[in-house]
């Protein structure tokens, strides 16, 4: 069994000795078997880290960057959060839900038109008490800009307005979902080699990889690009990872690049696009496990896992994981993934 080099209990203190946290996560969550994908890729040990079953909001990576998020927020004695991102965003919707919870108020601005119809995460955002405004489809760097003015137009009003989306302050949470992760499999006598995550904006994925390097490199990380191609997904990871670096004044010594693997091979025409091989993964965890993916996200790696079981490129003796980030109230409208 993998001798980490940090206890959980002993990088918890390092770090929130430091660092502010809210606890929306009470206890892990699942580690499952998958043992109907094992049948059918003829893998002998395979996993998935149910993330998506997180307790707030309907669950997904973003509930535990939200305990440092809400916890800055809470430190800095904020009385509202304002958060960005399309209609659809999972990143508003889990916002929308963590204020609710400690009875902050949420501004959500939309980068989208305003939709006739309430659904999906939108529907959940609304359900949650979030206030709204529609700032049309415009590009990130004018998003920031309206997030901008609109902190400067809640301070004139005398609000204490607390911007969601620190990418340093975020990826605190995937340090400790690494660290939970092989403790969990420790416990479950598991020797688990490889992890399989989406790579996207870089948050969860830095975060993950520092915390596997303060275990001194336990697992093969495969980040599959959704969003990036590969140099753009490693030059965003590093800048965060080094920047988990500079607040926490850790320093591990080991080397994350030697462990982890980037792949665009699974991406198809780009970020929100299924590809036949994602649509496949739908189906077929969906159909074989009872599990539930969505479009965007976990069904990309969950597709280079089938491919790369089935064709021996994951040693079928040694454990993988895939983990499950949510996303789960956008597959309500994602009807393509029937067609």
């Amino acid at each position: 069994m993998f001798r980490p080099l940090l206890s959980l209990e002993k990088v918890s203190v390092m770090i929130f000795d430091k660092i502010p946290r809210i606890r929306f996560l009470e206890e892990p969550t699942p580690l499952q078997q998958l043992k109907r994908i094992e049948s059918l890729t003829g893998h002998q040990s395979l996993w998935i880290k149910r993330d998506d079953n997180a307790p707030l909001g309907q669950g997904g990576n973003k509930v535990r960057s939200l305990e440092f998020w809400m916890g800055e927020a809470i430190a800095q004695s904020s009385d509202i959060i304002l958060v960005a991102g399309k209609a659809v965003s999972n990143s508003c919707r889990l916002a929308a839900a963590a204020a609710a919870k400690l009875g902050i108020e949420c501004l959500i601005l939309h980068n989208d038109h305003e939709p006739p119809n309430l659904e999906g995460n939108l529907l959940l955002s609304h359900l949650f008490g979030a206030s709204f405004e529609y700032i049309g489809p415009v590009d990130e760097e004018k998003r920031a800009t309206a997030v901008r003015l609109a902190a400067d137009r809640l301070r004139n009003q005398g609000r204490r307005p607390y911007v969601i989306g620190n990418e340093v302050t975020g990826s605190f949470g995937y340090v400790m979902g690494a660290l939970e992760l092989h403790q969990q499999a420790n416990e479950k006598q598991i020797a688990l080699k490889h992890v399989l995550m989406p790579g996207s904006m870089g948050t969860t994925e830095a975060g993950f990889l520092f915390g596997c390097a303060l275990l001194g490199g336990p697992f093969i990380v495969h980040l599959v690009s959704v969003e990036y191609k590969v140099e753009e997904l490693k030059e965003r990871v590093a800048a965060i990872y080094h920047g988990i670096q500079e607040r926490t004044e850790l320093q591990p010594s080991a080397e994350y690049l030697k462990w982890t693997r980037f792949y665009e091979d699974y991406l198809g025409s780009g970020y929100d696009q299924p590809t036949p091989g994602s649509l496949k993964a739908i189906r077929t965890f969906g159909s074989r496990e009872g599990l539930l993916l969505e479009n965007t996200y976990t069904s990309k790696p969950a597709a280079a896992l089938l491919d790369m079981a089935s064709r021996g490129e994951l040693p079928s003796d040694e454990s993988a994981c895939l983990l499950h980030t949510g996303g789960i109230p956008a597959l309500f409208s994602q009807e393509m993934i029937l067609k």
